[in-house]
């Protein structure tokens, strides 16, 4: 069974980006419009990595992060920030509320799934 991501971005068209990127490596997608979206399917479900954006409504990506971080399952799932911010303070917060990394849009889709391996190993 191929590994599991999650995309969280109110953007559709970074999302798709994202979850055709992802597919062509062999990665089944899920996504989520938002924090909210996103926290109520980790809730009860599994998966290998999640991709959030920071600036979203309902729930910003630092505060999901937090939120999902006190999710049992989900208290060592790798976390990768994608965004097009460039705050070293920004960094810091999410590294404190449990980000595993920080990628900034745009983004080349190599170095995406690079760091992807890096942390999940392949599709399988």
């Amino acid at each position: 069974m191929s590994k599991c991501i999650l995309i969280i971005d109110d953007s559709e068209s970074i999302r798709e980006l994202v979850a055709l990127t992802l597919e062509s490596a062999g990665f089944f997608v899920k996504k989520a419009i938002d924090g909210k979206d996103a926290l109520s399917y980790l809730i009860n479900n599994d998966t290998q990595l999640i991709i959030t954006d920071l600036h979203m409504p309902n729930l910003d990506g630092i505060q999901l992060i937090g939120e999902i971080r006190k999710i049992e399952q989900h208290t060592t799932t790798p976390i990768l920030l994608l965004t097009t911010e460039l705050s070293a303070i920004k960094k810091e917060e999410a590294r404190m509320a449990g980000a595993t990394g920080w990628i900034v849009k745009p983004f080349n889709q190599q170095k995406l799934l690079e760091i992807i391996k890096r942390l999940i190993g392949g599709s399988n």
